[in-house]
């Protein structure tokens, strides 16, 4: 009988002490800052100072880059792929004012704002995924019809 109470007063133990540390871990899960969350977006206002479609020689990340002239200094933003901004007819040249939203995420030794929507005047063009994945122009030409065809 004594042995049985043992038995049962351990097994609670156990159970008591795996469930105290699940709830521990969930608790201690980390959010990573490194990783864009729709949550933590924020809206920037300014004046284009300099657009470059392709900054594969710069320090940014590859793709369409815009410095920002914002009431609290020069922002770098990255806009993604040069082609989408074409394909959705918005063109940005020095002294544009435009709203981006997006989020500013840590890169290499500092940060960089990520562009998820910029707009300028009337013309809104979404440039990022809600996970923050830079999106690709797509085609309308009707080149897989075309294709389809010829298979024929």
């Amino acid at each position: 009988m004594l042995k049985r109470i043992a038995t049962l007063v351990a097994t609670a133990a156990l159970c008591c002490a795996t469930a105290a540390l699940a709830q521990e871990q969930q608790s201690k899960t980390p959010t990573r800052a490194d990783v864009y969350t729709v949550a933590r977006e924020s809206s920037l206002q300014g004046k284009v100072v300099k657009y470059t479609p392709d900054s594969a020689t710069t320090t940014a990340p590859a793709g369409a880059n815009v410095e920002l002239q914002t009431s609290s200094g020069i922002v770098n933003v990255h806009l993604g792929n040069a082609r989408l901004l074409t394909a959705n007819h918005l063109s940005l040249e020095p002294g544009d004012a435009v709203t981006i939203v997006g989020e500013t995420l840590p890169y290499g030794e500092g940060t960089i704002f990520a562009a998820r929507i910029i707009q300028k005047g009337t013309l809104s063009v979404t440039v990022r995924s809600k996970n923050g994945i830079p999106l690709k122009p797509t085609s309308h030409s009707g080149d897989a019809q075309q294709s389809a065809a010829g298979a024929r």
